[in-house]
């Protein structure tokens, strides 16, 4: 059975999207098989793999349960994907019944064993779509940056996912907090790396000891619609990336 792994933060731009691209095709560049799961109505990890979402099946259909799972997955350039649309914003006010943090989860359930693992990419916020990824998932990653704003966040953050594993997923586990776009040699981000390091010990979850530089060909790579590895295999970002992968694998995930 597929791993699912769920990339979550409270704020947009902190690298949430380009976590979950990255790693999609870090762990496919290995042989494994890779499903992305794009939850967010933004849709930029579908529009960053080449994903379709014009008259084409997308999360939004199943969650829907207009069309299943299987029936929505387009093979990409980068790896599988279940794209989504801006359509998705109105799930909160179309589910409104009983038990839909569940939506997700039962969706997937029917095609976990074709993969490997699931990269989920949620919407930042708490709402009902990162609380169905949530309830999906076997571990969270959880983007920061350096930033006492950012790392402020967290708490919140974790109060959040306990509260969702001790309602609806006893099983969900925080892989670790990831930095991103850190720069070592400021006295800054030195500084705030402590603090993060403090934040993450009192909390008593992991934090990664590799962290995400700033890197131009992250974005390229996107824009190209291709393979992080396939387009700039020895850029600081596919470099981190793949030490980040080797972190996780080395833990388990």
């Amino acid at each position: 059975m597929a791993k699912i792994i769920a990339v979550l933060t409270q704020k947009g731009g902190v690298g949430k999207t380009t976590t979950a691209y990255a790693l999609s095709s870090v762990y496919h560049s290995k042989g494994y098989r890779v499903l992305a799961v794009d939850m967010d109505p933004q849709h930029n990890l579908s529009l960053g793999m080449g994903g379709e979402w014009e008259e084409r099946a997308t999360i939004y259909h199943v969650l829907k349960n207009e069309v299943s799972a299987r029936f929505a997955v387009q093979r990409t350039a980068v790896t599988d994907l279940i794209p989504s649309t801006t359509t998705l914003s109105g799930i909160e006010l179309e589910f409104t019944g009983r038990d839909r943090q569940f939506l997700l989860k039962r969706a997937l359930e029917p095609i976990e064993g074709n993969y490997d693992y699931m990269f989920i990419d949620c919407p930042p916020g708490l709402g009902i779509l990162s609380t169905n990824a949530l309830v999906a998932a076997n571990y969270v990653i959880i983007p920061t940056l350096s930033d006492l704003y950012s790392l402020q966040g967290l708490v919140e953050l974790y109060e959040t996912i306990s509260f969702v594993k001790g309602q609806d997923n006893p099983s969900l586990e925080i892989a670790g907090v990831l930095l991103a776009r850190y720069d070592g040699r400021t006295k800054l981000a030195r500084e705030l790396l402590g603090t993060a390091q403090m934040v993450c010990e009192n909390l008593n979850i992991h934090l990664f000891k590799t962290k995400i530089r700033s890197c131009i060909t992250l974005t390229e790579a996107q824009n190209m619609q291709c393979d992080l590895l396939k387009y700039a295999r020895y850029s600081n970002g596919a470099l981190d990336y793949t030490a980040l992968a080797n972190e996780m694998i080395s833990r388990g995930v």
